[in-house]
């Protein structure tokens, strides 16, 4: 039986890589699958022989290229793309553990790369170690493991930790366990020095002082241990720690055996019985973990062989210095510490360094398409340039907009001018805005906008229930599993919790959006007659808005200054409307940039730049965002100056108003034409309205209905899980039940009762996603558009 350590293979299972990966690339990229068929299918036949599994050194390069096709990978596809990958714990005590599943490449990269690290170690611990041939060979293979260990610590386990939550993270990639067996393979790989120095006869003091960073590294490695959590520790082999410990002790009292005889050398008598009652205090403690524990019997017998002769050459010492030396034994904190001497590194394979030389000729996977971090890039890119269009430009513009016409309706303008001015016949302006809403069939659109709107409404609300249908059903196949079976998991109801609150989230969105709905409709029913006359011809409109005439007798100073003010306030209306020709023109010109907009070439120009192979995400193209998004500043600023414009004609709009009330001729038959006008004005400013409310809600429900398919969709795969989980532990409990059956059969005692699991034990899951991890999450919808009523009062 060896004296070593070998680290055991991680065993995976088989995954369905083709179809994963084409439904990804149908879904989430502008590529067809097809393109990529090859790609797939070289992906699958590297994953079967490169993931370890078989002891062969032909092995480590396949192992390689492969880990470095996934860095590449890694590059083009995000690590979740609903690809599941299934490893067993390296140290399962039965090969029915339950194995860990994630939807995740980085965990598949993490493995690999632990498979990797066993593969050098497993050919160290099968080299013949009794020639320095062997014993170089080992101590290589030993250093080779380290390295991967301290490659797998450093590059991929941070990449892993934000991905995993604590409760599904593999307790052997954990990051005090990884370090641990980093340093147990540096021990080991110092050990074969130790023992090439020994063959070779090097002087004492040398061996003592690679004795003592044998034992250094062993006890770093057994207190790696000590950090990491109880689970992690409990994972590992029974016979493990007490292993390492008696290593230790170990080659502590071999250190101070060799240095002894160095003492002894130097007629140091006294320092030499020290060192050796040092020497077999050690080999005791260490002799005795190992018989009291049960490690290997070759552990076992070198301790054993050493305290033996330590004990007898303390044995001599003694009676010489008693007998002819009568030097005396210095105190042990008196004796100076052996120094140590470390011979090995951590040695990091060059085909992870660099992924590229472990690929050599052959193709990278997916090396053509664009990588995902760019692709989010510029979908984020052009996320931000739609809110920026939208709450920047679009909104500012349409609030400005409003704003003019609520301060003009609160003037009655343009309708007292146009009375003044038209004593007879129909204004221009609402002639304009009547012709606008027969030619959209404006009465029968608003119909049909919002029969579409109540449509989708129960659509998204029954996309909803049947989502919560499904989470019902998985909690009536959860209660039925457990009045069958003894379950280690949570209920259904703590479960699902996460999944019931966003239900809920979407539900209180959705009755918000009904209330709006409402307010829209009761605004119609409000407006419906007054919008309908809107359509009639000229001729019938005209006959609804009574004619007025101009007295021109009596004060001519007044009817001259009304002249005055009405030809000011002309003047000023139209100004406004050139600010809002102006401000329109500046958002169609936006959006008309917006739409020809395509940052793709910036970005993938920026992706060139950056190193091949690296895994690119969208936080590095935040500064060509930046500088495209800058473009659309001058669009912002030109808002800007016209609101102040606008702020200067208005305040003016409203003085000059005010004189031109005080100055005109009050007669009743004006003031009724006014009142007709501004009416008919603002029926159509009411018809906008309530268009532009139903345009938005047509949008709401629609992007409403993506994301609650998708909602549903993550309920269907969660729900899934659950049950495949539960499948898997009845079919565990059964087994269970058969072979403690046949045991008590063979023995003929009552069958005991099945006890729960013990506390802290660690629950792994197979296949089974987490409610705290991001694969749950949809894009969160904002609140429903508010629809504001509109208090004027009627008149008719």
């Amino acid at each position: 039986m060896p004296n070593h350590l070998s680290i055991p293979f991680k065993k995976t299972y088989s995954c369905p890589i083709p179809i994963a990966t084409r439904d990804y690339i149908q879904n989430h990229t502008e590529d067809h699958p097809d393109a990529y068929i090859r790609d797939i299918n070289q992906w699958k036949s590297l994953r079967d022989i490169g993931t370890g599994g078989v002891l062969h050194s032909d092995r480590i390069n396949f192992a390689l290229n492969y880990h470095a096709q996934l860095v590449f990978i890694l590059a083009k596809l995000p690590s979740d793309i609903n690809l599941e990958f299934s490893y067993a714990h390296a140290f399962a005590s039965s090969p029915s553990s339950l194995p860990v599943t994630l939807r995740s490449i980085t965990f598949e990269r993490a493995s690999v790369l632990f498979n990797i690290a066993a593969l050098y170690s497993q050919l160290a611990a099968s080299e013949d170690r009794s020639s320095q041939d062997g014993l170089k060979r080992a101590s290589s293979y030993y250093q080779n493991a380290a390295g991967v260990f301290a490659f797998l610590s450093t590059s991929a386990l941070p990449k892993l930790g934000p991905l995993v939550d604590s409760e599904n993270t593999p307790s052997d990639l954990t990051e005090n366990i990884v370090k641990s067996l980093e340093w147990l393979m540096l021990a080991q790989a110092q050990e074969c020095v130790w023992q090439r120095a020994v063959t070779d006869h090097y002087k004492n003091s040398l061996i003592a002082k690679l004795a003592a960073k044998v034992s250094s590294l062993y006890n770093t490695s057994l207190l790696s241990i000590r950090l990491a959590s109880a689970d992690s520790c409990d994972a590992l082999p029974t016979s493990w720690i007490p292993h390492l410990e008696t290593k230790q002790y170990h080659f502590n009292a071999a250190s101070q055996f060799r240095k002894s005889i160095d003492e002894l050398e130097a007629s140091r008598y006294g320092d030499e019985i020290q060192r050796l009652m040092m020497a077999e205090a050690d080999a005791k403690k260490g002799f005795n973990i190992a018989k009291r524990a049960g490690v290997a019997q070759a552990v076992l017998n070198d301790v054993k062989s050493l305290l033996d002769v330590v004990q007898k050459n303390l044995t001599r010492a003694e009676r010489d210095n008693d007998l002819i030396y009568h030097q005396n034994v210095p105190a042990p904190s008196s004796i100076p510490v052996i120094q140590e001497v470390s011979m090995v590194q951590s040695i990091i394979p060059p085909g992870l360094r660099d992924p590229k030389t472990a690929i050599g000729n052959d193709n990278i996977i997916f090396g053509e398409m664009l990588g995902w971090g760019a692709r989010e890039a510029i979908n984020i890119y052009n996320d931000n340039k739609g809110n920026l269009l939208q709450e920047k430009i679009v909104e500012p513009a349409q609030n400005l907009n409003d704003e003019a016409d609520k301060k003009l309706q609160s003037l009655n303008l343009p309708s007292s001018l146009e009375a003044l001015e038209r004593p007879v016949g129909l204004p221009p302006s609402l002639l304009r805005k009547a012709e606008e809403i027969r030619l959209e069939q404006g009465p029968t659109k608003i119909d049909v906008y919002l029969d579409d709107v109540q449509r989708l409404s129960r659509h998204v609300l029954g996309i909803l229930d049947e989502a919560m249908d499904i989470l019902d059903s998985e909690a009536s196949e959860d209660e039925a599993a457990r009045r069958e079976t003894l379950m280690n998991r949570p209920p259904s109801h703590e479960a699902n919790q996460e999944l019931v609150m966003k239900q809920q989230r979407y539900r209180t969105i959705l009755i918000q959006a009904a209330e709006s709905d409402e307010l829209v409709r009761r605004k119609w029913e409000e407006w419906e007659d007054q919008i309908i006359e809107l359509t009639r011809d000229e001729d019938e409109l005209e006959a609804l808005v009574p004619s007025s005439t101009v007295s021109m007798t009596g004060k001519a100073v007044s009817t001259s200054q009304t002249q005055i003010h009405a030809r000011t306030l002309r003047g000023l209306l139209e100004s406004l409307d050139d600010i809002r020709r102006t401000r329109d023109d500046l958002v169609v010109r936006a959006q008309r940039r917006a739409e020809s907009d395509d940052i793709r070439l910036k970005v993938l120009t920026a992706a060139a730049s950056l190193e091949h192979g690296i895994e690119m995400s969208a936080v590095m193209f935040e500064d060509v965002s930046d500088n495209e998004l800058a473009k659309y500043d001058k669009f912002i600023q030109g808002l800007t100056e016209g609101r102040k414009k606008q702020e200067e004609i208005l305040s003016s709009i409203k003085s000059t108003n005010d004189a031109f009330i005080q100055s005109r001729k009050q007669d009743p038959a004006v003031k009724d034409r006014e009142q007709a006008l501004q009416f008919l004005d603002l029926a159509y400013s009411h018809y906008r309205e309530i268009i532009r409310n139903l345009d938005e809600g047509l949008k709401f429900y629609n992007d409403m209905a993506g994301i609650l398919t998708n909602f549903k969709e993550a309920c269907k795969i969660w729900s899934s899980a659950r049950s495949r989980e539960a499948r898997l532990l009845h079919r565990n409990m059964a087994s269970l039940s058969i072979r403690d059956n046949a045991s008590d059969e063979s023995h003929e005692v009552p069958v005991p009762t099945v006890l729960p699991l013990r506390k802290g034990t660690r629950k792994q899951t197979a296949g089974i996603p987490t409610l705290s991890s991001a694969d749950w999450e949809a894009q969160e919808l904002a609140p429903p558009p508010a629809k504001h009523t509109d208090k004027t009062a009627k008149h008719r």
